[in-house]
Parts: C-alpha cells; sequence; structure tokens
C-alpha cells in the first residue's frame, strides 16, 4: 500500500450493529434502508486510502457499547459486557483464557479464514473506490474485496456469502450500508474478542468526513478501549499535523 499518512479510518459501533452475537434478532428486509436522498454536492468522495489504527471498534455515542479488551490484555475481550447473551460470553470467556494461556485464539485472521463483516473492520488499511452505482472496499490483507450496491434493495430470499450483501445510500452526507446474509462458518465471530454471530447478523455502517478536532477526539476515545497497533512507519502511520478531513464509519 502506498504511503498516506493523512488518512484515518474511525470504526464506532451503530446501535443496530451486529445484533444476533449481541443477543438481539433483527431480520432482513427487501426494501432499501431509506428513502433518504442526498443531491450531488451533498456527496463526498471516500475514493482513497484510510487507516484503522488500532484493534477493536469505538463506542457509541450513547447506549451500550461493542466488546472491548480487558485492561492491559492484547486480545482478551470483557465477557461482562451487558449486551452479550449467556452463550456468547461464555464464548469471549474461552477466548480470553487461551489467549491469558500464552496461546492464540483461533480466528479468521490466523486460521487463513474468510473475515465476514464486521470482523473484516480490524484491518489496518483501507482503500475506497466510489462510483455512483457501487462502492467498493479494497482491504490490505488476503486480498478482500467487498462490494456495495447503492440504492438497490436485498434480494429475497438472501444467500449467504461471507461478506454478506451489502446494499448503501445516502442521509445527507452520510453513506450508509447496510448488511445482511453474513455466513456462518467455525470462526464466524464479529471481532478479535471471539465474539460469535449467527446467521441473523446485521450490521449497519454509516461513513461521514469529519474535522480535524472531531476526529481526534473521536480516535482517542476508540484507541482508550482497544489496543494501539504499532504501524510506525508502514504507511499508515497517524499523522498528528495532518489537517485535512477524516472519515468516521
Amino acid at each position: 500500500m502506498h504511503r498516506q499518512r493523512g488518512f484515518v479510518l474511525l470504526v464506532t459501533w451503530a446501535a443496530a450493529a451486529a445484533t444476533s452475537a449481541l443477543g438481539q434478532t433483527v431480520a432482513s428486509s427487501a426494501e432499501p434502508t431509506s428513502s433518504g436522498t442526498a443531491t450531488t454536492a451533498s456527496v463526498p468522495d471516500f475514493s482513497r486510502k484510510w487507516t484503522h489504527p488500532y484493534f477493536g471498534v469505538g463506542p457509541p455515542l450513547s447506549g451500550p457499547g461493542p466488546v472491548t479488551r480487558r485492561p492491559g490484555r492484547l486480545l482478551v475481550g470483557d465477557s461482562t459486557n451487558p449486551i452479550l447473551k449467556p452463550a456468547a460470553a461464555e464464548a469471549v470467556k474461552k477466548h480470553g483464557e487461551i489467549e491469558l494461556g500464552g496461546d492464540a485464539a483461533p480466528n479468521p485472521r490466523n486460521q487463513c479464514w474468510p473475515e465476514g463483516v464486521p470482523f473484516v473492520f480490524r484491518n489496518t488499511g483501507m482503500q475506497m473506490l466510489h462510483q455512483p452505482h457501487q462502492i467498493t472496499f479494497l482491504y490490505d490483507e488476503d486480498n478482500i474485496v467487498r462490494r456495495v450496491r447503492m440504492n438497490q434493495p436485498h434480494p429475497v430470499p438472501v444467500t449467504p456469502s461471507w461478506y454478506g450483501d451489502s446494499v448503501g445510500h445516502y442521509e445527507g452526507d452520510t453513506l450508509v450500508i447496510d448488511t445482511v446474509g453474513v455466513k456462518v462458518g467455525p470462526f464466524a465471530m464479529v471481532d478479535m474478542y471471539g465474539t460469535p454471530h449467527t446467521e441473523a447478523l446485521h450490521v449497519v455502517e454509516r461513513y461521514r468526513l469529519l474535522d480535524y478536532e472531531s476526529a481526534n477526539e473521536s480516535e482517542n476515545q476508540g484507541e482508550s478501549e482497544n489496543f494501539r497497533l504499532q504501524v510506525s512507519d508502514t504507511g499508515l502511520a497517524r499523522n498528528p499535523d495532518y489537517k485535512g478531513s477524516r472519515t468516521a464509519a
């Protein structure tokens, strides 16, 4: 990946994301996810390279958030998180016990398995290709490609696939992506802490450009509850002097 030190991808948790793993059930819909429209002038161009500088995702604006790491433990998640059902909490606990024992707990990444959504967010680097009919995500590991059809409904029925069926639309200057139909495999999980999911998983992503101050605040908040990646000179390190637009998801 070419050096793009100025751009940072910040991922926060939407309240309805990763539903079945967190104890909720959301049915997929054949209808477009929103009737909202956006003018050409209000639609930002996300076509560039972005960096996600820490494992995990940031907290939501309000309410319960995703599983975060236990203090001082790299890949040991907090199994007491109240959003987890008992079975999911036990899975996170067992994952952490393996890590604490000195072994690497199995996950899609170390088992060379498709990572799925939202596990794929843990990739350090990502490039977005922005076209009127489609948004394409190119991730920096394992030749991972995601394609998002714009202003289209989910098919009925949805055929499960490793990265699900993703459709997008704009709400003002915010790109909203709705994904259902993520296939379940032997290492199906939504994060590096082993939080499991079922085929009822429903993920909603929201991308918008932020100003410098807002981006720094969001990134610092996310890093406070997750592990900062050491990417000192890989072309993916954060440049604190960059004053241009950032994006949050």
